[in-house]
């Protein structure tokens, strides 16, 4: 990352924690996916600042118990549970044990994904690589929030937050899988706003920009180049920068707020 033009300050998440309301989503019960490391954790630790209890749930277990326990040492309500989005029964297990550790559920951020796809165009993708994508962040997106769509109700102020990414709308090349899958949550989350709006139940989606975080340590220097020099803000993106808009989503704030797409990218792509 040293050659790249523009160097990201590495306390701007800690600023952001200290600059957050404690009160923002106090008292509020949030279940994180993909919650042990990178935007996840980032997410986790900003909800948790905000006053809200959350649960980390990753496929990496013990490293989400360890970012819990850091979390707990600071005084936050934080919990980890083990969760694999592509066995369903996994889904179901994790979402019931994260509502009973929570006495409830009042937002579900569907963050964890896969990418795995990366670098191969549309002749090289395998099959069984694109069904293995599309069964983690599609599939594992649905069940998840259809697992924790009764807590939700009955909060009275249920929140979805479906992560997305922009790379669905500017097509990214070599991406295939992974863009589509993202295209296709864009369009779940404008269905289920409208199945569980009903349910007072809001349901929106994020779409960050290239962001450095350890999933996307693989990508090459010519696509952050890219970014660089397409973004309005010409700088790198950081987790700390998609916090805000997924605080938002979550809090009382946009409780008349659903089905939208708010891309987070330093304005690459605009929506």
């Amino acid at each position: 990352m040293s050659e790249l033009k523009t160097i990201p300050d590495p306390s701007s998440l800690q600023a952001l924690l200290a600059e957050l309301p404690a009160n923002l989503l106090a008292g509020r019960r949030i279940l994180v996916t993909g919650g042990a490391r990178g935007l996840g954790l980032a997410f986790a630790q900003c909800i948790a600042a905000a006053g809200a209890s959350v649960v980390l749930a990753d496929i990496l277990g013990e490293l989400a118990d360890t970012e819990a326990q850091a979390l707990r040492k600071a005084g936050r309500i934080a919990h980890a549970l083990p969760v694999d989005l592509s066995d369903p029964g996994s889904i179901v297990a994790c979402a019931d044990e994260a509502i009973r550790l929570l006495g409830g559920l009042d937002g579900l951020v569907n963050n964890a994904a896969i990418t795995n796809s990366g670098g191969r165009d549309a002749h090289q993708l395998e099959i069984d690589m694109w069904d293995r994508v599309m069964d983690v962040n599609v599939r594992g997106s649905w069940l998840m929030g259809r697992a924790c769509r009764a807590a939700l109700a009955e909060s009275g102020r249920g929140a979805i937050v479906n992560l997305a990414s922009d790379t669905a709308l500017w097509g990214a090349p070599n991406l295939l899988a992974y863009a589509s899958s993202k295209g296709a949550v864009i369009a779940m989350t404008r269905s289920l706003a409208r199945e569980w709006g009903g349910d007072n139940i809001t349901v929106n989606a994020v779409a960050p920009g290239l962001t450095l975080v350890e999933a996307t340590e693989y990508v090459p220097m010519a696509r952050h180049q890219k970014y660089l020099e397409g973004r309005a803000i010409p700088r790198e993106q950081q987790a700390a920068d998609v916090c805000g808009a997924t605080l938002f989503l979550l809090s009382g704030l946009s409780r008349f707020v659903t089905g939208q797409l708010l891309a987070v990218n330093g304005g690459f792509a605009m929506h």
